[in-house]
């Protein structure tokens, strides 16, 4: 993706992308004070945000990695910069990070109704082995659960 960089997240990036955050997950969500937790715990989590050549900040993604496996906990890209590879580019990230903290494996849940991150999930290759029944949407919606051999 010409012009596009990842980089590691910093907590000012949350001013750019958490008033996306509502349009990027609905009930799912996460409020600011979680991701703040979650970027201060640098031995276990990694976020990456993705940026224009400009520095605006499109989209974000983040890992955590216990013992082995590596865990896809977030992948968002702003709504006017969908359909661009952002978020292909951040998975990719995020496997390069998984590799480097020597993971055996990455798993991620999905939205079994968000048909254009499964597509990109398969096309990484990820498959699913499993389905978390009612996960999102206070019950409403089930969870795949993806996994990829590294």
């Amino acid at each position: 993706m010409s012009g596009v960089r990842l980089r590691p997240m910093e907590e000012g990036d949350l001013d750019t992308l958490y008033p996306y955050e509502q349009q990027m997950f609905g009930s799912e969500a996460w409020s600011k004070l979680s991701y703040i937790e979650e970027l201060a715990d640098q031995d276990y989590r990694c976020y990456l945000v993705a940026e224009d050549a400009d520095g605006q900040v499109l989209g974000d993604g983040g890992l955590m990695t216990i013992d082995g496996t590596a865990q896809i906990m977030t992948v968002g890209v702003v709504p006017l910069a969908r359909r661009r590879g952002i978020g292909r580019l951040l998975v990719r990230g995020l496997v390069s990070e998984a590799v480097k903290r020597r993971a055996r494996e990455v798993l991620l849940e999905v939205r079994d109704d968000n048909d254009a991150a499964r597509t990109l999930y398969e096309s990484e290759g990820f498959e699913v082995i499993g389905t978390r029944r009612g996960y999102y949407e206070h019950g409403r919606v089930d969870a795949l659960v993806m996994r990829r051999e590294l």
